[in-house]
């Protein structure tokens, strides 16, 4: 007996789609390892990408040292533009001490001819500042002291007395006060001291009469009103004598040419002012020992 082997079509067609459906199959995972592959290469690059721009941006380490040759370079250019700094900006005087040297050695420097060696000085005296000179008095003592100048100087005039000048001379300041003439007295130690520069060269040890000695002191007494006063002008009347006006404009004349200098300098110069002052000072009458204060 034989065996028979049938195969329907079926059956053959359906391992033929089966065997189609395994090659696709095949196929559509090559293609997705593919496509998984390129995506992993991708994003492989992206990662070394970043890597590379985070290390660039990192802090380059410290530079080496410059040679020695190289920093002598700078420093010199560095000390070249600070001096030329300090010689744009403007020097300042210095102070340089004036050295003094005593008069009393002077003399003992040279001797026989040769220099000899100079002590050294203690440091008290190194340095001599000049010394003030404060000369102070009351207005009531300057105008005795005027007084006695004048019975001084007018020896001849017997009767003559201090207190006869300050009258004078109180009774004129007085008058100019009363009519008007003067808001405030001018009687003050500045312009008694004037009106003694005045007197001291005008009044004569000549005068024989108290008449010429008032009329010759009111004269002076006209002018350093003129010069020392707060007002303008003055009347001639208080200070001059209807019988001696011809004296009175020549005695006024002649001490204008002859004093105006010093008329100045009594205003001007400190040293003569404290000159004359002490001078006035001086002619106290040391016999009398009250004073006017």
């Amino acid at each position: 007996m034989g065996t028979i082997l049938s195969i329907s079509p079926a059956t053959k067609k359906a391992s033929i789609m089966d065997a189609e459906l395994a090659a696709g199959d095949g196929q559509k995972n090559d293609k997705s390892l593919k496509r998984h592959s390129m995506f992993v290469s991708l994003s492989w690059r992206k990662l070394v990408s970043n890597s590379g721009k985070k290390s660039a941006k990192k802090v380059t380490p410290n530079p080496l040292p410059a040679p020695a040759n190289q920093v002598a370079q700078l420093n010199s250019e560095n000390i070249r533009k600070t001096h030329k700094t300090d010689e744009k900006k403007p020097k300042a005087p210095i102070p340089v001490p004036v050295p003094t040297v005593p008069t009393q050695n002077k003399d003992a420097l040279v001797q026989n001819g040769k220099l000899s060696t100079a002590q050294k000085q203690p440091s008290s005296l190194s340095i001599v500042s000049p010394r003030r000179i404060v000369i102070q008095a009351s207005t009531g003592e300057l105008l005795r002291c005027l007084g006695d100048f004048m019975c001084r100087r007018c020896f001849k005039l017997k009767e003559l007395k201090s207190s006869d000048v300050i009258l004078w001379f109180r009774n004129i300041d007085r008058t100019l006060l009363l009519q008007g003439w003067q808001d405030q007295g001018f009687i003050t130690p500045a312009n008694v001291v004037f009106v003694y520069l005045l007197c001291e060269d005008t009044i004569e040890d000549s005068v024989d009469t108290a008449a010429e000695l008032q009329g010759t002191f009111q004269t002076c007494l006209y002018l350093s009103y003129s010069y020392m006063g707060n007002e303008i002008s003055y009347p001639l009347k208080p200070f001059m004598i209807e019988a001696n006006k011809d004296v009175f404009w020549e005695t006024a004349l002649r001490i204008i040419d002859r004093l105006s200098a010093k008329m100045l300098q009594l205003n001007s110069d400190p040293h003569f002012f404290t000159e004359v002052f002490q001078d006035l000072k001086n002619q106290r009458d040391t016999t009398e020992a009250n004073l006017d204060r």
